[in-house]
């Protein structure tokens, strides 16, 4: 899993640069937009609409344009009709890749998804090659100088957590995602800090790709993360720190 995760971390290191130009915003309030419209616009009892909402705050967006997103959702804004759609392939090297869109035109998706697959040595699969690679899981990076090992462990556990995970300069904490929430919070009220929190995908198993293969992959997971429609890229590369680092 150190691979995704890692990925992660360089993206939400790349954050700050990418709500600038508009694109982490827009894609938070599409998701606050058809979390409203599937499970109502009251986040205690719509645990997807709160997950947005805690996204959303992570990344310092107003308040108003949230409560737009769940009233466009709702019904009581006009708003664009988002559907959800997900693609599967494999990346160079063999790597699964699973998509997550949300899309106001499937037809569009499907066709700028599989043009960046193929042109950045990939091809898209059919529905159900890879997505049984993939787990739901609530992750929580702290890096190990932030933080004394036996204290988390001990925290992580207490509140609930499934594991803790030692990555090179860094813990994972992983959840069952209906349990995310609790240990985030538990962790933030005794002062642990951490660099990542999200539910994510997590890989069961990890492809190891170098050199050219490794440097296709990433410039497809930036191809990809970069399409509007696209809400999530979940990938089971295994990629050496370095060149992850480089890419970041």
């Amino acid at each position: 899993m150190s691979g995704h995760s890692k990925w992660s971390s360089i993206k939400h290191k790349k954050g700050a640069a990418d709500a600038k130009r508009g694109k982490i915003f827009t894609r938070l309030i599409k998701e606050i937009t058809v979390a409203a419209r599937m499970g109502g616009g009251d986040p205690d009892g719509n645990p997807r609409l709160r997950q947005a909402i805690a996204a959303a705050k992570a990344e310092n967006m107003p308040k108003d344009n949230i409560e737009r997103g769940i009233k466009k959702g709702t019904g009581e804004l006009d708003g664009v009709n988002y559907e959800e759609s997900s693609y599967e392939g494999y990346g160079p090297g063999g790597v699964a890749v699973l998509v997550e869109c949300l899309t106001d035109n499937k037809n569009r998706t499907v066709a700028d998804v599989k043009h960046l697959f193929e042109r950045n040595g990939g091809n898209l699969g059919e529905p159900g090659c890879v997505a049984w690679i993939f787990e739901k899981k609530g992750l929580i990076i702290v890096e190990k100088s932030s933080v004394d090992e036996e204290k988390l462990f001990d925290l992580a556990l207490e509140a609930g957590a499934e594991d803790v995970n030692e990555e090179d300069a860094q813990f994972e904490v992983i959840t069952d995602p209906s349990d995310f929430e609790t240990v985030r919070a538990s962790l933030e009220n005794e002062g642990v800090e951490y660099t990542l929190a999200e539910v994510t995908k997590t890989p069961s198993n990890t492809v190891k790709v170098e050199g050219k293969k490794a440097q296709q992959m990433i410039s497809l997971m930036e191809a990809l993360e970069d399409n509007d429609d696209v809400s999530n890229v979940y990938a089971n590369f295994d990629i050496s720190d370095d060149v992850l680092e480089a890419a970041g």
